[in-house]
């Protein structure tokens, strides 16, 4: 079969986001912002824009990071933090949270490390993404917040992935919709 895709306007910018199978009846549209700078810096912009006043942005590991640094710095080259996959060695000690992912087969962890923690105790953060669909990562990361002390002020993302557009806690700049496995819209 023939490479499907699903055409959108994001941040004023045209893309094309390949379908690609999660189930034998159910495909999700392929967002990826690695390589693509001119989008990254688009939506980076735009975010801010509608961005409650925070002290620290925070987004998981990896996807997120190049929206997270962006957003950073376009505000000033402001620190931001990262939810690892893995401990690192540089770690001074972890907090963990679990989370699946609908483009993850198995469960993984995301880790947050104690004196980033400490950075973020009583801070207001804000949750970035590129993408949230089931809000599974989102949810680890507001657990790993929460339990650092720091104030969630807020979650955002690029897209928001079929019922996550619903959600009136999510700021995000496109729906993105689900897709049957012929490609058709949800």
């Amino acid at each position: 079969m023939a490479q499907l895709f699903h055409k959108m306007k994001i941040a004023g910018l045209e893309r094309s986001l390949p379908l690609c199978p999660i189930s034998d009846t159910l495909m999700i549209g392929a967002f990826v912002i690695f390589g693509d700078p001119e989008l990254t810096t688009a939506c980076a912009k735009e975010l801010l824009a509608r961005a409650p006043a925070y002290d620290y942005l925070i987004s998981a590991e990896a996807k997120g990071i190049p929206l997270v640094h962006e957003m950073a710095r376009l505000a000033g080259n402001q620190r931001y933090f990262l939810a690892r996959k893995a401990p690192k060695l540089y770690m001074t000690g972890v907090f963990e949270a679990s989370v699946r992912s609908i483009t993850t087969a198995k469960e993984q962890k995301l880790y947050l490390d104690v004196a980033d923690a400490e950075r973020m105790r009583g801070k207001k953060v804000l949750i970035v993404d590129d993408v949230i669909s089931t809000g599974e990562s989102l949810k680890a990361i507001e657990h790993l917040v929460e339990k650092a002390g720091g104030e969630i002020c807020g979650r955002m993302t690029i897209l928001a992935e079929g019922e996550a557009a619903e959600r009136d806690d999510l700021i995000y700049l496109e729906k993105l919709p689900l897709f049957d496995s012929k490609g058709n819209e949800l």
